[in-house]
């Protein structure tokens, strides 16, 4: 068989194999799934989707290992594909390795609104990073309540032998020493009461909010008559409900809409100064 007719004999049966892996999936049997998708890899290696495919029959296995593994032979072969970043992400998430998760669902995110803004894996996505970013931040927030308490301690434990040294050098003079070690004392938890300010979860003020939906702005337009609202929930209402801003009523039109860059660099502010100290819903 001459090698042309070989590798399209190859690829036609890897293809009807990807098929059968989709049927399987469906029926939500991924042991058959992925030894059909495993079977067209072995014949055609070089397909990304096969990979990606194999990767999603893993995710819902919890074979996270494997769902890593299938998603960097994915990114080798396409650098672009958005569930092989998007899984990866996952993966490294469930690894607690949150730096690195979190840049491969922000490259899976700029790669969806690339390709699909309104699709539904952008949404998916968005999601997963906001918690990402939620649990590198409890994560972190954790580990500096601890570094912060041990220091509290060891500072007050330093400040009751300073006190008892005082009370001995300054024979007559308790009370004083007395009122200077608690004005020590709330000096020192003043300090530590700012530093873990930081770590307190915030709430979104209202401006950085759709009106609508009344979650935070991902992508702003702001209207004519100055209101900002989320791009596709007003165009959503644009197209389901009437050509008209659901709030002043006046006419609208998508043409109109123009991107809040200001909404939108103060949202990047907030959640970036915040640590995205917040649980998305």
């Amino acid at each position: 068989m001459a090698p042309t007719v070989a590798v399209a004999t190859a690829s036609k049966q890897a293809e009807q194999l990807r098929q059968d892996g989709n049927t399987y999936f469906k029926k939500d049997r991924f042991g058959a799934a992925i030894d059909a998708y495993t079977e067209a890899i072995t014949l055609c290696p070089n397909v990304p989707v096969y990979w990606t495919n194999r990767a999603l029959c893993h995710r819902k296995r919890n074979d996270w290992t494997k769902v890593e593994e299938d998603c960097r032979r994915a990114i080798q072969l396409d650098n672009n594909s958005v569930k092989a970043h998007y899984m990866l992400g996952l993966a490294l998430l469930q690894k607690e390795e949150y730096a690195e998760g979190i840049k491969e669902l922000e490259r899976a995110l700029d790669l969806g609104r690339g390709a699909n803004p309104k699709s539904y894996i952008v949404e998916e996505i968005w999601q997963e990073l906001a918690n990402a970013k939620y649990l590198e931040w409890e994560y972190e927030s954790s580990k500096r309540s601890w570094e912060l308490q041990s220091l509290k301690e060891a500072c007050e434990s330093a400040l009751k032998e300073k006190h008892l040294l005082d009370i001995c050098q300054m024979e007559g003079f308790l009370d004083k020493a007395t009122d200077a070690h608690s004005a020590e004392l709330e000096a020192l938890e003043r300090v530590f009461s700012t530093a873990a300010e930081a770590d307190t979860p915030t709430d979104v003020p209202d401006y950085l909010c759709c009106k609508i939906t009344l979650d935070i702005f991902r992508d702003p337009v702001i209207s004519p008559s100055g209101i900002t609202y989320e791009r596709g929930v007003i165009l959503d209402h644009l197209q389901k409900v009437g050509t008209f801003d659901p709030i002043t009523r006046e006419p609208l039109s998508e043409s109109q809409l123009i991107p809040n860059l200001a909404i939108k660099e103060a949202v990047q502010a907030f959640l970036g100064k915040h640590g995205w100290a917040y649980k998305m819903d």
